[in-house]
């Protein structure tokens, strides 16, 4: 383990009003990652703005570290992407962190990894962790077991439904640089699909839906396990045609082009999704969403005015004619005012504050969140 540091060294006492934060980020990618890795983006994104706020930030994590944090604690060199799904990495990862804080004392710990909050009650200083996947079934089994001891942020509110009964401390939703977005008035007439290929994301009903309404459609998306690969011959495959165009997986820039030059997005989920990142980065181009009413679609996409919400497969094909209505003025507006990267630091930064105060904050804050 490598630590290095990249700012001043570290002080007892933080500068008042700041707050000295652990920040444990996921072992398998870099900081951000070159493509895939969704957590270890927000990681990044949020690791700078909360450096902008003035709070010092003790980043452990792996590979290369391109954040302002002002510490920068290295468990693999080269991050064990191989070894996705092996426990042993993240479970180092929790010992790395365990030793970082002994030597670099912070006032609250943000655990991003599924065994690093097992540490949790073994320590004085409180730990909050985000909720990024699914918290049903064995996860929710897990968060309960976790009781107290952490502070259980959501990412979206459909998802503390999903598991009511647990201890939720808040939710804050997920955020993009939505500055890093290229925003445009015109498109160049194609719907676009952009994800994981899954039945759980429903390409196939994109291309159906998109065909149906007499669209071009792109796909875009990670096709790299075998699940995938057998889902793309199976399903996406046979539906290649002329109008149906696959471009591989798109990076960041690949990406925001292919956004920003569609007539919308079309996001037909086939399950509780507690939040499409996809949705926000494509309402930053000003690009409207077409949508399955599942997960956290409501929250995200306003009806109406940043793309439409829809129930059935026929509602589908009908929105992908009738998004053409929307301003991708609002569109842009939306993304900004309830997800752009400083909307996500306060959040968290509300939620550190809660815990470290303790007691009666963080039941006042439960509290509101439970109302609002």
């Amino acid at each position: 383990m490598a630590v290095e540091l990249v700012r001043e060294p570290h002080q007892d006492v933080a500068p008042l009003g700041s707050l000295r934060i652990g920040m444990v980020a996921p072992p398998w990618f870099g900081l951000p990652p070159r493509g895939y890795g969704g957590i270890e983006s927000v990681v990044s994104d949020l690791v700078n703005q909360l450096t902008l706020l003035g709070h010092e930030v003790t980043l452990v994590g792996s590979g290369a570290n391109l954040t302002s944090a002002h510490r920068f604690v290295q468990v693999f060199q080269t991050p064990p992407t191989a070894s996705l799904g092996d426990p042993l990495p993240e479970v180092i990862n929790a010992a790395a962190s365990a030793a970082a804080f002994a030597d670099f004392p912070v006032d609250v710990v943000h655990d991003h990894t599924t065994a690093g909050p097992l540490l949790a009650r073994g320590r004085s200083t409180p730990t909050v962790i985000t909720a990024h996947g699914p918290v049903t079934g064995f996860h929710a089994d897990y968060y309960r077991r976790l009781g107290g001891t952490v502070g259980l942020v959501a990412i979206s509110d459909a998802q503390r439904r999903a598991s009511d009964q647990l201890e939720w401390l808040g939710t804050v939703h997920n955020a993009v640089d939505v500055s890093s977005f290229p925003f445009r008035a015109d498109n160049d007439g194609y719907v676009l699909w952009l994800g994981r290929f899954s039945n759980e994301k429903g390409p196939q009903l994109a291309i159906d839906a998109a065909r149906a309404a007499g669209s071009p459609i792109v796909l875009a998306g990670k096709l790299n396990e075998p699940a995938e690969q057998e889902f793309f011959a199976r399903e996406i495959t046979p539906r290649l045609r002329a109008g149906v165009e696959y471009v591989g997986e798109a990076d960041a820039r690949a990406k925001r082009e292919l956004l920003s030059g569609a007539r919308a997005l079309v996001f037909p989920i086939q399950w509780e999704e507690p939040f499409g990142m996809v949705m926000v980065e494509a309402m930053a181009c000003g690009t409207p969403v077409v949508a399955m009413r599942r997960g956290s679609v409501p929250e995200v996409v306003l009806d109406g005015v940043t793309g439409l919400v829809v129930d059935t497969y026929d509602e589908l094909v009908e929105a992908i004619d009738a998004v053409s209505g929307i301003d991708p003025a609002d569109c842009r507006s939306r993304a900004e005012e309830y997800f752009d990267l400083p909307v996500m630091a306060r959040g968290y930064e509300r939620m550190y504050r809660a815990v470290v105060a303790g007691g009666q904050a963080v039941r006042e804050l439960a509290a509101h969140r439970a109302g609002g």
